[in-house]
């Protein structure tokens, strides 16, 4: 007899399709490590590397120094064999060795045909002793053995200072996130192109996660362990990284890779990309500019993942070469394409609670640096209110901010934990929305999806001027207010008519435009044109009018 449960159960199979197939699928190609090599692998990190993290000194490994030790292992195992371990190395040698043995045979052959052909007699010696005599002399002169042992030893020396199974998904320059959520799960990856992805490869067991993290933590002279579980920190190629083990991790050990583009995104390929149109960025570089004397201070709002960062470094390219910039960041992510620039980083305390710089103490530091223009790389606590005196004194800055509106982005500037008092609010001239938008076919797009002005404060409540809207039905955004009070302060300051405010867009659009149609995107492009626009604007109008004659 059935009983309910079971009827629902089977009629559901008739009723839905499989949902293993809801996520894509991202295969990686098998590991080319062989059994033996593996074995090697595991007996040389239990051996040579002390996976657990020192909590005092540095704990990086010398790589010269572990490379000779390798080379040392190695060489024991299979010259010496001064150990028990019974490892066969036929495979390993095999095929160089058949090389060196079927060449050999082929000197002997063609010996006796010039024998025979010349109607001498035959080798007197035994054939078998003839090769064997070949074959240890150039087995001697090759030196095989040392030759397998260099290769190997390489070959474990990268996959140790590396991060294993990882490396093939972190040279992927496609991949934007890598996600290890426990043992034998799926690691997960975040595609540009096909959005969230499950790969095939499965970590069957803690040991396997917490070599990959513990490698990680040294590099980054970190500790993670049971009393400090979470590790957060930036890898030398700018990479963004955060661990987790237990006890706090429930499922085993957790790691999220957030990956640094080598060739960054610029303004030209995010108008490519739709996150902005050429006309916005125009109307954003001549307020960033200012004209040379009202440059607008600017927040860039958003959720996780939005694409903040990318547009903060992005519309960087604006800033006028002239200018001093100071980056503030907890994280270096920021890659600023100008040349006068000094990067600022925090710094957590040690393991004595000594030694912390908090994003206020550079802030205030920076303020002693004759900064031109500060960026923060996200504000979030009690260095709001620095940065906001120092945009109510006369310094420009750029920053982001965490929120789901601009509205909101105000609410959380004037609450805990930042604090910003209402009347210092309108040192901000805009507040860009960016968004992070799921399409149906689940792949995720990033749109800025408004802009407004900070006009002031009426009746207690600070007013907004919204100037850029996007439209979701037509994917575009647009223009939706004439009136701009950032336009008609730098027009007023610069005793220039609006007019010509206008104009001006238009021709900063106009080479936006043919950047952009003719791929023209690497930030040593774009500083050229961008450069030499500050420096005499109708030389490059000019060209680009000239270009297609």
């Amino acid at each position: 007899m059935i009983d309910n449960k079971e009827k629902k159960d089977e009629n559901l199979k008739y009723k839905f399709k499989s949902t293993n197939n809801l996520i894509p699928k991202y295969k990686l190609m098998n590991s080319n490590f062989s059994k033996l090599e593996k074995t090697l692998l595991e007996e040389l990190r239990n051996n040579l590397v002390d996976l657990a993290v020192s909590s005092g000194k540095n704990s990086k490994i010398n790589e010269n120094e572990l490379f000779l030790d390798i080379k040392e292992f190695l060489t024991k195992k299979i010259i010496n064999k001064t150990d028990n371990t019974n490892y066969d190395f036929s495979d390993f040698i095999s095929k160089d060795l058949l090389e060196i043995y079927n060449g050999s045979i082929d000197e002997i052959n063609n010996k006796k045909s010039r024998l025979k052909n010349s109607k001498k007699k035959g080798i007197n010696q035994n054939d078998k002793s003839y090769v064997e005599d070949i074959f240890n002399s150039r087995y001697l002169e090759e030196n095989i053995i040392d030759k397998k042992i260099d290769e190997l030893a390489n070959k474990l020396f990268k996959e140790i200072i590396g991060y294993g199974e990882l490396d093939s998904l972190i040279n992927d320059d496609k991949l934007e996130e890598i996600m290890i959520i426990g043992v034998n799960k799926p690691v997960f990856v975040y595609h540009r192109d096909h959005g969230m992805m499950e790969s095939n490869l499965v970590f069957e067991n803690v040991e396997e996660i917490l070599s990959v993290i513990d490698s990680i933590a040294r590099q980054v002279n970190r500790r993670i362990d049971q009393e400090s579980p979470i590790m957060d920190a930036r890898l030398e190629n700018g990479s963004r990284v955060n661990a987790t083990i237990s006890p706090i991790s429930a499922d085993g050990p957790s790691l999220t890779i957030r990956k640094f583009k080598k060739d960054p995104l610029t303004i030209i390929d995010i108008i490519n990309e739709k996150t902005l149109n050429c006309e916005l960025a125009a109307f954003l570089w001549l307020c960033i500019d200012g004209l040379g004397v009202n440059p607008a201070n600017t927040i860039i709002s958003g959720g996780t993942s939005s694409g903040k960062t990318t547009t903060l470094n992005s519309l960087s390219a604006f800033i006028n070469p002239r200018e001093r910039i100071i980056t503030i960041e907890d994280t270096l992510e920021l890659q600023i394409p100008q040349k006068h620039i000094l990067r600022l980083e925090t710094r957590v305390s040690n393991i004595e609670n000594k030694g912390e710089l908090t994003m206020d103490d550079l802030l205030k530091n920076s303020l002693r640096q004759r900064p031109d223009r500060i960026i923060v790389g996200e504000v979030r606590g009690k260095e709001a209110v620095t940065l906001f005196t120092a945009l109510n004194t006369g310094h420009s800055g750029f920053g982001t901010l965490h929120s789901n509106s601009s509205r909101e982005t105000i609410t959380r500037l004037t609450n805990a934990p930042m604090n910003v008092p209402e009347m210092m609010i309108s040192a901000i001239d805009f507040i860009i929305m960016q968004n992070r938008i799921y399409r149906s076919d689940g792949v995720s797009i990033r749109r800025i999806t408004e802009v407004v002005e900070v006009v002031g404060i009426e009746e207690g409540t600070i007013q907004l001027n919204k100037i850029f809207q996007w439209n979701s039905k037509e994917d575009k955004i647009e223009n939706v207010s004439i009136s701009s009070k950032t336009l008609e302060k730098i027009a007023n300051t610069k005793g220039i008519e609006m007019k010509t405010i206008f104009d001006e867009i238009n021709k900063r659009k106009n080479v936006l435009e043919f950047l952009s149609n003719n791929n023209i995107r690497s930030f040593h492009e774009l500083n050229m044109f961008i450069g030499n626009y500050y420096l005499d604007s109708k030389i490059v109008l000019e060209y680009i009018s000239n270009f297609d004659h």
